[in-house]
C-alpha cells in the first residue's frame, strides 16, 4: 500500500472538484458530479473535419480540469469510476460500439505512474457499456509531453507511435484523458 493510499484511508478526504470537505469517502461530491456531462462534438478540437464520433466530459478547466490532475497526477484512481461512467453514459448505441480500448503508456512512464488513466477511464467505460475492455494498442515508442507541442508536432510525434493487436473487432472505442489543442477536453 502506498503511502498516499494510506494517507487516504486515515485523513479526511477533500473533494477534488471544488475542495469542500467529502470526510472518508473518496470521489467528487454531488454537486461536482452534477457538474459533469457528456456532449457529443461535432467537430474535432484537432482538425476541421467532421468528428461525429468524439464524446468529451468537457474542457479540461473547473472541477473537470480538477479532477483529472487528481486523477493522473494525484493518484485518485477512484475518480475514474466517476469520470468513466459519466463518459460511458454520452456514447450512442448507433455507434455499435463492439468493445473499448484506451491510449497506452510508454513503459518508462508507466513505471513511473503506476497506472495508466486511460486505460481506468476505458475500463469504466466498458463497464457502463456492458462491452468488453482490450489491450489493443502497445506503445511503440515514447512521445514525450504532447501538451506543449503544436497540433502538427503531436501528429508528428505519434507517427508509428502505436501498434494495433491483431483479429480487433470492427469497431472500438478509443479512449484517452485529456484531448489537447487549444483548450483541451476530456
Amino acid at each position: 500500500m502506498t503511502l498516499q493510499a494510506v494517507l487516504n484511508a486515515l485523513l479526511p478526504r477533500r473533494c477534488p472538484g471544488c475542495s469542500g470537505q467529502l470526510g472518508h469517502s473518496a470521489g467528487l461530491c454531488v454537486a461536482c458530479q452534477s457538474a459533469l456531462h457528456p456532449q457529443l462534438q461535432s467537430r474535432s478540437p484537432l482538425s476541421e473535419a467532421a468528428a461525429p464520433h468524439l464524446v468529451v466530459l468537457g474542457p479540461y478547466r473547473g472541477v473537470l480540469g480538477r479532477s483529472v490532475k487528481a486523477l493522473k497526477y494525484g493518484g485518485s484512481r477512484e475518480l475514474a469510476a466517476i469520470l468513466g461512467t459519466q463518459l460511458g453514459s454520452g456514447i450512442p448505441a448507433s455507434w455499435g460500439v463492439q468493445a473499448v480500448t484506451a491510449v497506452p503508456l510508454h513503459p518508462a512512464r508507466m513505471n513511473e505512474r503506476g497506472f495508466n488513466q486511460a486505460e481506468l477511464l476505458g475500463r469504466q467505460v466498458a463497464t457502463r457499456l456492458k462491452l468488453p475492455y482490450l489491450n489493443a494498442l502497445s506503445r511503440q515508442r515514447a512521445t514525450g509531453n504532447q501538451a506543449k507541442r503544436h497540433a502538427s508536432e503531436r501528429r508528428n510525434a505519434l507517427d508509428d507511435a502505436f501498434l494495433a493487436t491483431a483479429g480487433l473487432p470492427e469497431t472500438i472505442l478509443l479512449v484517452d484523458d485529456v484531448m489537447t489543442k487549444g483548450g483541451a477536453h476530456m
